[in-house]
C-alpha cells in the first residue's frame, strides 16, 4: 500500500489534467497522473508530423472500411489518415445512444489537447451572471472577477495570440501579437461595423505562439509556422498541448509519476474514515486491478468520462454515485450548437492573396440577450467567418499542356464562410447514466447518453442564419447559401455539465472552487464542472478553473481541512 501512496492523484492528462499535474507538482505534491490511453511523448510519438500526402498509404484519406466501422469519429473534421491514431475508434470503445450523440474522444497521454481547435476566449461577466439573471440552470458560484487573475496566469504560460479590443462582451487577456486578417476579411469587418455600429468582428484568439517569450522558449516550444497540420502533433511546439507544455513542466519538478494504460474504474470511499481515499484502476492491457491512495483527487477525465467515473463510484454511503445525494449527478448536460453555417462569394481584390494557413478565424462576440433578455429565445451565439481563395489546380475542361499548367497555377475567386457557436440551455432531460447490463472489456458499465436539441436551439439557429445572411449581404457578398448541418449533439466536442458548480448541495455537486460538496478532497475541473456553456470555446476556462482549484486545494491541505 505504501508504494501506491501519493499526495495527489489526477485522473486524465488532457488540457485540464495537464494543468492540475503542473500546479500540484510545482507546489511540492508527489502526484500520480492516471491516463487510460497509451503513452505519447512530445515529438517522439508524432509519427506523421512531417509526412507528405504521397507518403501515406491512402494519401491522407480514410478507407471505406474504416468509415463503415467507425461512423461517429469519421464525422469529425480533424479525423484523417494522418491523425487517426489520436482518435478513439467507435468499435473499440462503445457507448449507448438513447438519442443520437457523436462522442468524439482521444485516449492517449495528452488526450484531446493534441487534437483540439486551440481557440481561447475568456468568458465575460455576462456569461457568469446569465443563469442567475435569466433563470435557467443554477447561479454560478463565481463571477468574472474571481477567475480573471487565473485567466491571466494560464494565458501567460500557454501563449495566446490576440488583439486588444476593450470589449466588455469578450474581455482582453495576456496576448502575444495577433494573427492578421486578410484584405477581404478586413473589408467585410469594416462594412459590417459601418452597417451596425456595435457588431465588431475581431481576429480570433488562439493558443499559438506568434512571437514566443522566454516562458515558452524555456518549455522547448517555438514559433507557429502556420502549417495547418496541428492535429498531427507539432514539431515546433507552436501550439499548446499537455505533451509540449504542462506535463513536461510537471515532470521537471521530480514530483510527477505518469501512468498510461490506466483505466479508472471508480473512486474509493472509505466507510470508516467517511472520505475518498483513493482510485481503483484497471490496466488497459493486462486487465489487472490496482488501487492507488491519496490525500486529494482531481478528476479531469473529460466531461462524460468524469460523469461515468462518479456514477460508478458507489458505496453504502453513496449508492447512486459519489456525492449524489441530490440525484442530479449526470444531469444538465449541455454543449455548443454548431449546426448553422453560410457560404458566399465576394467580388474584387483579385490581385491580392495572403500568407500561410492561419490557425484562427475572424470572430464576433455574442450580441443577443447580452445585457438583458430581449429575444424569443434564451442566450445567444458567437459568429466566426473567414475569407479565402480556392481554385488551385481547378483548370476544368482543358487539354494538358502549357495552357492547363497556367490555368492551374492561379487562385480562384474569393469565397466567404461563416459559422455559429451557440449556447445551449442545461436541462434535466439531457443526461447520462450507466447501463445496467452492458459493460466494456474492463468490466465498467457502458455510458448511456440521452442528449438532444430543443425549441430554444431551433430558434437560436434560425436567428443566426437570418442575421448571418443579413450581415454578409450588407458586407457585399453574393450567392449567399444557408446550411443547417442537422448534426447530432457531441460533434461540437464541447460537451459540458453533469457535475456542475453551484452554491447549494441540493442543486449542484461542486462549490465555487470545484470541490465536491459531499467529498471535500475530490475536485472536478474539466468540462463536467460547467454550470452553463457560454458562447465561447471552453478550454481556457477549464485551465483557469483548474489552476485556481489547485491553489485552493493545496492551501486546504496545509490547513488539514481535507486529506
Amino acid at each position: 500500500m505504501n508504494s501506491h501512496q501519493y499526495d495527489a492523484i489526477v485522473v486524465g492528462s488532457g488540457i485540464s489534467g495537464g494543468w492540475a499535474a503542473k500546479e500540484l507538482c510545482e507546489k511540492g505534491l508527489k502526484t500520480l497522473v492516471l491516463e487510460r490511453g497509451r503513452q505519447v511523448e512530445h515529438l517522439k510519438d508524432y509519427s506523421t508530423m512531417t509526412a507528405a500526402p504521397w507518403e501515406m498509404p491512402h494519401r491522407n484519406q480514410i478507407p471505406l472500411e474504416d468509415k463503415k466501422a467507425n461512423p461517429v469519429v469519421n464525422r469529425c473534421y480533424a479525423y484523417k489518415e494522418d491523425t487517426a491514431h489520436f482518435f478513439v475508434k467507435d468499435q473499440d470503445h462503445p457507448y449507448l445512444q438513447e438519442k443520437p450523440f457523436d462522442w468524439v474522444r482521444g485516449y492517449q497521454v495528452g488526450g484531446k489537447s493534441l487534437i483540439w481547435a486551440r481557440q481561447t476566449q475568456r468568458w465575460s461577466k455576462y456569461d457568469f451572471e446569465g443563469p442567475g439573471r435569466d433563470g435557467f440552470a443554477v447561479d454560478w458560484p463565481i463571477r468574472y472577477e474571481d477567475i480573471a487573475p487565473w485567466y491571466s496566469y494560464v494565458e501567460r504560460f500557454v501563449g495566446i495570440s490576440g488583439s486588444y479590443e476593450g470589449l466588455d462582451t469578450l474581455p482582453d487577456g495576456e496576448f502575444l501579437p495577433a494573427w492578421e486578417m486578410n484584405c477581404v476579411e478586413k473589408e467585410i469587418q469594416e462594412r459590417i461595423l459601418k452597417a451596425y455600429g456595435d457588431r465588431k468582428f475581431i481576429i480570433g484568439r488562439c493558443a499559438h505562439l506568434t512571437q514566443p517569450k522566454d516562458v515558452h522558449l524555456q518549455q522547448g516550444r517555438g514559433q507557429c509556422m502556420a502549417r495547418n497540420q496541428c492535429y498531427r502533433g507539432c514539431p515546433f511546439g507552436g501550439y499548446f498541448s499537455s505533451n509540449s507544455s504542462t506535463l513536461p513542466a510537471a515532470a521537471k519538478t521530480g514530483n510527477l509519476t505518469l501512468r498510461p494504460d490506466s483505466v479508472v474504474h471508480s473512486l474509493i470511499w472509505d466507510e470508516k474514515k467517511e472520505k475518498v481515499t483513493g482510485v481503483r484502476v484497471i490496466d488497459r492491457v493486462t486487465k489487472e486491478a490496482t488501487e492507488y491512495f491519496t490525500k486529494v483527487i482531481f478528476l479531469n477525465a473529460s466531461a462524460l468520462n468524469t460523469n461515468l467515473i462518479l456514477l460508478n463510484s458507489t458505496s453504502s454511503r453513496f449508492p447512486n454515485g459519489l456525492g449524489n445525494d441530490s440525484g442530479i449527478l449526470g444531469k444538465y448536460i449541455a454543449f455548443h450548437n454548431y449546426r448553422g453555417s453560410l457560404s458566399a462569394g465576394f467580388e474584387g481584390f483579385e490581385d491580392k492573396y495572403y500568407f500561410g494557413r492561419r490557425p484562427t478565424a475572424v470572430m464576433l462576440p455574442n450580441f443577443r440577450n447580452v445585457h438583458k433578455q430581449e429575444m424569443d429565445f434564451q442566450r445567444g451565439y458567437m459568429s466566426f467567418y473567414s475569407a479565402g481563395r480556392g481554385g488551385w489546380g481547378g483548370a476544368g475542361d482543358m487539354n494538358f499542356g502549357a495552357d492547363f499548367k497556367e490555368a492551374s497555377a492561379k487562385p480562384g475567386p474569393w469565397h466567404v464562410f461563416m459559422m455559429m457557436q451557440g449556447e445551449t440551455i442545461p436541462k434535466e432531460s439531457n443526461f447520462v447514466s450507466l447501463s445496467q447490463d452492458q459493460k466494456d472489456e474492463w468490466g465498467i458499465p457502458l455510458l448511456k447518453v440521452s442528449v438532444d436539441y430543443d425549441e430554444n436551439d431551433e430558434l437560436l439557429l434560425n436567428d443566426f442564419l437570418e442575421q448571418g445572411e443579413e450581415m454578409l449581404s450588407k458586407a457585399g457578398c453574393f450567392n449567399i447559401r444557408k446550411t443547417d448541418s442537422k448534426q447530432s449533439p457531441g460533434l461540437d466536442i464541447h460537451e459540458m455539465g453533469g457535475v456542475r458548480m453551484g452554491r447549494d448541495p441540493e442543486t449542484s455537486l461542486l462549490n465555487g472552487f470545484n470541490q465536491m460538496h459531499l467529498a471535500p478532497n475530490v475536485f472536478v475541473s474539466d468540462g463536467a464542472c460547467m454550470t452553463s456553456t457560454g458562447t465561447q470555446n471552453p478550454s481556457i476556462t477549464y485551465m483557469a478553473l483548474t489552476a485556481r482549484a489547485v491553489d485552493y486545494a493545496v492551501a486546504a491541505l496545509k490547513r488539514n481541512e481535507i486529506g
